[in-house]
């Protein structure tokens, strides 16, 4: 009887990419395919036909020291739970039959490899090999991260681009910024990154068995994003010296980092902030096929002692004093992560906290969640994972303090400042979704800030007010603030009793990171003022610009003022904390609804200097999946001039993508950005 051998085996990668939704990853190594679905190769023989009645083919699968081997059967109805290969009869070529491999929804994701064997009843034994990368399945009912919703697959698995939103609640910057799961070398660092993990090393067999519980890849994947206790992918930096690394205010996507990793031999990358560990932590995820999206927090607590308060104290004058070791952060960012919880029961299904950023300990290493965003909306503190720490985080009182000679002259309490807004980019628009009822009861509805506009309106001017026995006081934002323009504001005083009072009035402003104390002041002013019984007064305030542009940049204003009742000395004190709106880059695509792939296209940047004096610096355009980064030197603009720089791009795919610009100024510490969505057609 003539030979039966194996020739080749191909992968049909076009088709299963396609089946599999994964087409992004077509430059992969390796054929990317989804768990719970089949997947089809089709095997070129040689010698004699294949005889399915005497000739048999068998598959055995492997993941590092795992393995299965299953005989190539005829379809027929086999557990989802197991792991099974059948061949197709239908027009079957003797010569190339199809086979198709199915895996089941739980099984482990990674790097596989396989081998076919061609098998005769005397004894014949032909081999080949291949290798295929296994994700998760948020479109198959039975996967643990299944997702019902479309639209929301789409955002929060297969979108290679979104906004982070940070500055303050009621004057929020949405960023850019691309995920580039889809970049050359990305998906290959994330998977490297399960490997290099500490679980991994420490028990392969295990880890790779663990690896098909979304619960236990996204806790390595928390403490792997930073380099606290593994050969983590960022080093965080908050002091303000970042000269052995890049700012990281300087990072516009996941690609660079995640690739500047893997070539340095799994060295951290520095430096990361909050935004950055929380973005390229949602790029691994939607690699792995988790559903994920980046979500803000703005005045997010860290309870140090876990009693649910936070102390600010303040001076005599309103100079904020650095007295606590607990702290609110004007916004911090982490990711939820969609996927049931059978080890906490099925009423926690759903949306998940993950935070890599290094704040505290999760057993035993830097790492924070899955913790239910249901069970922080209900306090089930008693469950897993890390729910107290996140629940302080959005929810602890605010306890405001003034200190005169080491004691206390005066306090007041906020229920409502903490977690004030929490929010996510909204499924396939270029604005927030407010998700902050999720978290915490709310009393009313919060009114959902533009995310693209420096402008508020009068129903949201920043405002808080603060009633003592006699006065109150309300500080408010007469609008935005606006990089070049004064900061004006008015404080209206009102006198609550029938007598007439003089008041001292201390005017205080500081700059502040986002997650520090505030700085030394760098404006105040100060006087005295008469109120008559019952009187109302409105002063007005301006800080000049040239007053504030040392320290603008990523920095915020902590603006206090105090009012001192010269008889009593009872003091009352009302302050707000706000971000200076940059100017923004605009981007125009020429012929934007023709945007086709393999075909190249033109977008204009432009900017108009709003600054008082003459600015340069270096332009730097890029678009995941249009184009490679590219950099500009942009030569000194005189005040109100506008400059504009052409750019082309080829786009390699349908879809909507992000072109995104970001201008560092040299004379000033700013970076201007803007973005524009493009969707490229099917030509």
């Amino acid at each position: 009887m003539e030979d039966l051998s194996i020739q080749y085996v191909n992968l049909e990668q076009s088709e299963n990419l396609e089946r599999h939704r994964t087409v992004g990853f077509n430059g992969a190594n390796a054929l990317v395919v989804r768990r719970g679905a089949p997947f089809r190769i089709s095997v070129g023989l040689k010698g004699r036909p294949f005889n399915p009645t005497t000739d048999s083919l068998r598959i055995k699968v492997m993941l590092g020291p795992l393995f299965v081997i299953m005989p190539v059967t005829l379809p027929k109805k086999t557990p989802s739970s197991s792991w099974n290969a059948y061949i197709n009869t239908h027009g079957l070529n003797p010569l190339n039959p199809s086979i198709f491999i199915s895996s089941p929804a739980s099984a482990s994701v990674g790097w596989y490899k396989f081998q076919l064997d061609v098998l005769t009843l005397d004894g014949q034994r032909s081999q080949a090999f291949g290798k295929f990368i296994l994700l998760c399945n948020p479109w198959c009912s039975e996967d643990a991260v299944y997702l019902p919703c479309e639209e929301q697959r789409k955002e929060y698995v297969q979108s290679d681009s979104g906004l982070l939103f940070m500055g303050t609640a009621k004057n929020l910057v949405s960023r850019p910024w691309s995920f580039d799961q889809y970049e050359p070398g990305v998906l290959e660092s994330c998977l490297n990154l399960l490997q290099v993990s500490p679980q991994h090393q420490k028990n392969t067999r295990m880890d790779c068995l663990n690896l098909n519980n979304p619960v236990y890849i996204s806790r390595v994947v928390s403490a792997m994003i930073n380099c606290e206790d593994d050969r983590g992918v960022l080093k965080g930096n908050w002091s303000g010296d970042y000269k052995q690394g890049n700012h990281p205010s300087k990072w516009t996507g996941s690609g660079d980092i995640l690739k500047q990793w893997a070539r340095s031999g799994y060295q951290p990358v520095k430096y990361g902030q909050c935004w950055v560990f929380a973005a390229v932590m949602c790029t691994v995820m939607r690699v792995l096929g988790i559903p994920c999206r980046v979500v803000t927090n703005f005045n997010s607590a860290h309870d140090t002692n876990g009693n649910l308060v936070i102390e600010e104290y303040y001076s005599e004058t309103g100079t904020k004093l650095n007295l606590s070791q607990d702290s609110i952060w004007n916004f911090h960012v982490w990711v939820e992560c969609w996927m049931t919880r059978r080890d906490v029961g099925s009423e926690m299904d759903g949306w998940q906290v993950l935070d890599p950023t290094p704040q505290e300990r999760s057993g035993g290493v830097f790492c924070c969640g899955p913790a239910p965003v249901k069970a922080i909306r209900s306090q089930r503190i008693d469950l897993l994972y890390d729910i107290p720490f996140v629940h302080a985080e959005v929810n602890a009182d605010v306890h405001t303090i003034i200190v005169s000679q080491g004691q206390m002259v005066s306090f007041s309490k906020d229920k409502d400042k903490v977690g004030s807004l929490i929010c996510t980019k909204a499924v396939g628009l270029p604005r927030l979704q407010n998700i902050t009822a999720d978290y915490k009861y709310v009393k009313s509805p919060t009114s959902t800030p533009s995310s693209r506009s420096s402008t508020i309106s009068k129903d949201s001017t920043l405002r808080r007010a603060v009633l003592s026995k006699g006065v109150s006081v309300v500080l408010a934002l007469d609008k935005s603030p606006v990089v070049g323009e004064p900061i004006c504001f008015t404080v209206k005083v009102m006198n609550q009793q029938s007598v007439s009072k003089m008041m001292k009035v201390h005017f205080n402003a500081q700059a502040k990171e986002y997650n520090h104390n505030p700085s030394d002041t760098f404006w105040d002013k100060n006087g005295v003022i008469q109120l008559a019984p019952m009187e109302v007064k409105v002063l007005q305030q301006q800080i000049l610009s040239a007053q504030y542009v040392d320290v603008v940049g990523d920095n915020l204003i902590n603006l206090a003022v105090v009012l001192e009742d010269m008889a009593s000395h009872e003091r009352v004190l009302t302050s707000e904390e706000f971000n200076i709106a940059s100017p923004e880059l605009t981007i125009q695509v020429a012929d934007e609804d023709s945007v086709v792939p393999k075909k190249e296209h033109t977008a204009t940047i432009s900017f108009t200097n709003p600054f008082s004096q003459p600015v340069s610096g270096l332009l730097t355009v890029e678009g995941a999946g249009l184009m490679h980064k590219v950099h500009f030197s942009m030569p000194s603009l005189r005040p109100g001039m506008r400059v504009e720089q052409d750019i082309k791009f080829l786009p390699s795919m349908v879809g909507v993508k992000m072109l995104q610009a970001s201008l560092s100024l040299s004379e000033i510490n700013i970076n201007i950005r803007g973005f524009k969505m493009v969707s490229i057609n099917s030509i």
